[in-house]
């Protein structure tokens, strides 16, 4: 068993790695600009939808109030007609990135000191490059990858998207169990 107050280097090298090599990948490669296509007639939905004044939060369009509701024909015409929509609203204004950058710079501190905190657990101290690897590796790509799927089950989330971004959480894995392993106590 290898103690986690001997592991915050490798858990701060990780985190700034897999936060920097997401940010290439988002910010300076082509990898996700397909991700979120617009809207046909873009500035006519927004008109639209613009008068609603709809509060930040996710909706489902149509959306039953039951599952009695969700077995009529009258839910299943409005199915028929469409749009049928899951819809994330965000607050209006400038979009900043450093809210968002700080909670995921956090979420690689997190997913890191889990990876960390697992392999800890199983491997004692002197344990081999390869071993800590394999276990560190497995448990951050759990972290960073494996729930995307529920999006693309559970919400249509597009299928290229979903499959690009499981890649991303693969990327960030191997970056997390090479800095766990290069650094594990000796």
């Amino acid at each position: 068993m290898t103690g986690l107050a001997a592991l915050w280097l490798p858990i701060l090298l990780a985190s700034v790695l897999v936060f920097v090599a997401s940010s290439i990948i988002h910010m300076a490669l082509p990898w996700h600009r397909g991700d979120y296509p617009a809207l046909p007639d873009e500035d006519q939905v927004r008109g639209a939808l613009r008068r609603f004044a709809i509060p930040p939060g996710d909706y489902m369009i149509p959306r039953a109030s039951s599952m009695d509701e969700f077995r009529t024909p009258q839910f299943a015409e409005k199915l028929a007609q469409g749009p049928v929509m899951i819809v994330t609203v965000l607050r209006n204004g400038p979009f900043s990135m450093g809210r968002n950058l700080t909670l995921w710079f956090a979420y690689c501190v997190v997913v890191s000191i889990l990876a960390a905190y697992v392999t800890g657990r199983a491997l004692p101290e002197g344990a081999s490059y390869m071993r800590v690897f394999q276990l560190a590796g497995a448990v951050a790509f759990a972290g960073y990858a494996l729930a995307l799927w529920q999006m693309w089950i559970w919400y249509h989330r597009a299928l290229g998207t979903t499959i690009r971004a499981t890649i991303d959480g693969l990327l960030y894995a191997l970056l997390t169990a090479g800095a766990l392993a290069w650094l594990w106590p000796r």
